[in-house]
């Protein structure tokens, strides 16, 4: 089997964690690296959390922290859903991966530039690093393969009534992404609030005794407790995975072709993938 090659575009978060273990570990990806971008919380924070991560699932994957905040609006986190230090719940050992000196964006560009047009982008966080690297040079536009992307949503928002959180963080971002004529999967809301974990799933996992399982319960048990706080859900969303899920297997999903364009306007429907 041909494996696909990836960029995972990232802000650590529970549910890009579980997106993380599936990516890592899956023999269809081949996860070139992890870039990070401000979202759920501060890049700082959302870096730190990817290392360890990698670190953790004893990953052989480079981490790149990218774009601190967002191209124009001011900054917004998730910090009821994903807390003080934007992956709550789990407790990791002391941190010894280090972090790519180099940029992401200049890591995505170069990448790309050298890339024989097979590289998929999957960005599950704002846009902000997929938007500058485009800006940046255009040349790497005929170069990605498709964009994969977790934002957005064809009906009503969970950050604001009319947006999606990622797409809310950096609409200007994502403007520039939809408007770039590269083939775009869109997972949104209407897909990935489908996607839930349960408790029983939670001990599911847990029973195989492992690390990855452990992990796994760790950060869904504290998502599912946050959105019951903040929601009233029983269960909780894994939006993110479902993006690394199609890529791997694609007939879990129908598709649809749609225009797609983003309200940069500044009112009520900011952030609204229209």
């Amino acid at each position: 089997m041909k494996k696909q090659k990836i960029i995972l575009d990232c802000d650590p978060g529970h549910d890009d964690a579980i997106a993380i273990m599936l990516a890592g570990n899956n023999p269809a990806i081949d996860l070139l690296a992890i870039t990070t971008v401000a979202g759920n919380q501060t890049l700082d924070k959302i870096t730190v959390n990817a290392l360890h991560l990698v670190q953790h699932l004893e990953l052989d994957v480079p981490v790149y922290a990218g774009m601190s905040g967002p191209l124009v609006r001011e900054q917004v986190v998730a910090e009821n859903i994903h807390g003080v230090s934007g992956l709550d719940g789990p407790v990791f050992g002391e941190l010894k991966t280090e972090l790519q000196a180099e940029h992401a964006v200049n890591y995505i560009v170069e990448t790309l530039m050298a890339s024989d047009g097979d590289i998929a982008l999957v960005p599950v966080g704002p846009l902000t690093n997929i938007a500058t690297a485009m800006r940046m040079e255009p040349g790497i536009l005929p170069k990605i393969q498709e964009i994969v992307l977790m934002g957005g949503a064809y009906g009503t928002g969970n950050f604001t009534p009319s947006a999606e959180f990622n797409v809310f963080a950096d609409p200007e971002a994502a403007y520039i992404v939809f408007s770039s004529g590269v083939k775009i999967t869109m997972m949104g809301l209407d897909i990935t609030d489908q996607t839930v974990c349960t408790p029983t799933i939670i001990e599911r996992m847990e029973a195989f005794g492992n690390k990855a399982g452990k992990l796994f319960g760790d950060i869904m048990r504290f998502t599912l407790h946050s959105q019951y706080v903040a929601y009233g859900l029983e269960a909780g969303p894994v939006h993110d995975v479902t993006s690394v899920a199609y890529l791997i297997n694609p007939d879990l999903f129908t598709t649809q072709d749609m225009y797609v364009e983003v309200d940069i306007n500044r009112g009520p429907c900011y952030g609204r993938t229209v």
